[in-house]
């Protein structure tokens, strides 16, 4: 049974969530702050985080950031009032998942849970350890290293290095990558490309603005040159 942890102040939505959760056969806990959701989940196993960001002692964002440092790769699907486009890319970039902007459907939110936790059930074929200049990724365990040094990666940037290496050398288009990578969940805004590529480049390349492997195609999309 797959364990989700929602942290949300808001009472009477943190209690509907419980129910719809439950309901579909999910194991349920919570928590109605920030310090009490990074305690969570820093010492429980879950499949899912659903974080809101305003939350009293600490904002999800600093929750999602400290769970990131801390090498927590559980996935983070972000619940927020907050609509900005500023807002998703923050929390984007800190390594969250996906994002549902309140007021959300039912519906809505129980397909973008689905498809999150439908891929980690169902983990792409195995990748042998690749290598390209001074980075070195396993994919199996979850590993990376540049310069001998680990490097963290969200779960979600895994997944798009890894499709980008399955297809060196060609370019793909944002939406196919939105479809290949993030799945149901790709009603996210194509952006989102943009910010997880930015990320990568930041962590595996010695020069992010002019970057060697991670090529953009400008009008297109992306290619890997390993």
């Amino acid at each position: 049974m797959d364990r989700v942890l929602i942290v949300e102040d808001e009472e009477a939505i943190l209690l509907a969530l419980e129910d719809d959760l439950r309901a579909e056969g999910y194991e349920v806990a919570s928590a109605m702050d920030g310090p009490g959701g990074l305690s969570m989940a820093e010492n429980n196993a879950y499949e899912l985080i659903i974080l809101d960001i305003m939350l009293p002692g600490m904002n999800g964002f600093e929750v999602c950031k400290r769970l990131r440092q801390a090498s927590v790769t559980t996935p983070i699907l972000f619940l927020t009032a907050k609509s900005q486009e500023i807002d998703k890319v923050l929390g984007l970039e800190l390594g969250a998942d996906d994002y549902v902007t309140k007021p959300f459907s039912r519906r809505e939110l129980l397909a973008r849970v689905k498809a999150i936790l439908r891929r980690g059930a169902n983990p792409p074929t195995e990748l042998e350890p690749y290598c390209f200049g001074d980075v070195e990724v396993d994919f199996r365990k979850y590993e990376a290293q540049k310069c001998g040094r680990a490097v963290h990666l969200t779960r979600r940037e895994y997944a798009l290095l890894r499709f980008l290496i399955e297809h060196s050398d060609d370019v793909v288009s944002r939406f196919e990558i939105l479809d290949q990578v993030w799945g149901d969940a790709a009603s996210v805004y194509p952006r989102t490309v943009d910010t997880h590529v930015s990320r990568l480049r930041k962590k595996l390349e010695d020069d992010p603005e002019n970057p060697r492997y991670i090529v953009g195609i400008r009008g297109v999309g992306y290619r890997f040159a390993g």
